[in-house]
């Protein structure tokens, strides 16, 4: 009765004994087995995209799934391991949409929407808020209020004396929709204004100084006019009369033979700056040193596999950022043009025009 207990035993063990030894050498290479499929997204062809009629909306056609472009020039030196990352849609959505931002004495509302869907929405408000709209132009991007001095309710938005007075300043609101710098976004400004006894009609736009109270009621105003529009997420309109508003990109990425040379801002200095720091934190670039005066960043962009420092890389320190590359800013032929270039040290490869592609792409 023994024997047959003992025969079974090593039966199990001839069994279980190769089995084991085979699923380890199948754990050890197992990557080997698993195709690598990181070169399908840059060398998937792309099919021409969806065209309406002229004059209807293509505001529901789009992908459905967004994913960074990756251009034929920067494709064509594409680690491995650099392939873009679809960008995060849920965040820029809660924490860009509605959100006043500010720089220097000016101040802005970022909207997440095309400026025909923002320009009726604004008009709603100003109606809605006891200001009216007396004058406004959509090719130009303004609006205009009525004189606010004879309404009580308006008054007190623009923060004016509750008791109206025989020697005051005649008061209006102007409202300036434009383009975002970032794509499918709309900025809106607004701004108290006092009328001199020559004012009529609709009033150019005034980008002088302002006031650190002048300022502060302009974010006030804005902050209200995010509130406004964010209850009204659900019933969104289309103007017709702005699809006339100037809609040139206020970025573009400038090319020659099919590479990437240069980014045209159509911004102010001190904007230009201040989105170009932005794009370089977002794309994760390291800057190594900055010299605004000479419109300089210094970066590091050496490829991934470049920056790893070894075999044994887990027993070391993150290594530092090294000057390889440096982005400037400078004004050109009337225009402000971001260019790349390797530093005088480096030796690596010039991945300049790589850089301003990945820039362009935060920036726009």
């Amino acid at each position: 009765m023994v024997l047959p207990f003992r025969m079974k035993s090593v039966k199990a063990k001839k069994i279980v004994g190769p089995a084991l030894g085979l699923m380890c050498v199948l754990a050890l290479p197992a990557c080997s087995f698993v195709e690598d499929r990181s070169e399908r997204y840059v060398d998937a062809p792309e099919r021409d995209p969806l065209k309406v009629p002229q004059g209807l909306d293509d505001d529901r056609l789009g992908q459905a799934l967004a994913i960074r472009d990756v251009r034929p020039a920067s494709a064509q030196r594409m680690f491995s391991s650099e392939i873009p990352k679809p960008p995060d849609m849920t965040a820029e959505i809660l924490d860009e949409n509605y959100v006043v931002e500010e720089l220097d004495d000016q101040a802005w509302l970022l909207v997440n929407d095309v400026p025909g869907r923002v320009w009726p929405v604004v008009m709603a408000w100003m109606n809605e808020r006891g200001l009216g709209v007396a004058d406004d132009n959509a090719q130009l991007g303004l609006m205009q209020s009525e004189v606010v001095n004879f309404s009580k309710r308006a008054r007190q938005l623009v923060e004016l004396d509750s008791d109206a007075n025989a020697g005051e300043a005649k008061v209006l609101v102007q409202a300036r929709i434009t383009p975002g710098v970032r794509r499918k976004t709309t900025e809106i400004q607004l701004r108290r204004r006092e009328l001199s006894s020559a004012d009529s009609g609709l009033l150019g736009w005034d980008d002088a100084d302002r006031t650190e109270q002048q300022l502060a009621l302009s974010k006030r105003l804005l902050a209200d006019l995010g509130d406004f529009m964010r209850n009204r997420d659900d019933t969104k309109s289309y103007s017709r009369a702005a699809l006339g508003m100037t809609s040139d990109p206020r970025v573009r990425l400038i090319s020659e033979n099919e590479q990437p040379v240069a980014i045209r801002l159509d911004l102010e200095y001190d904007r230009a700056w201040a989105e170009l720091r932005r794009a370089l934190a977002e794309a994760e670039v390291p800057v190594v040193d900055l010299d605004r005066s000479e419109g300089q960043f210094y970066v590091d962009f050496r490829s991934e596999d470049e920056r790893k420092p070894g075999f044994f890389s887990w027993f070391a320190d993150d290594p530092k950022p090294e000057y390889t590359f440096n982005v400037r800013l400078a004004e050109r032929d009337g225009s402000l043009l971001v260019t790349a270039a390797r530093a005088p040290d480096y030796d690596g490869s010039d991945r300049s025009s790589a850089l301003l592609s990945k820039l362009f792409d935060y920036l726009y």
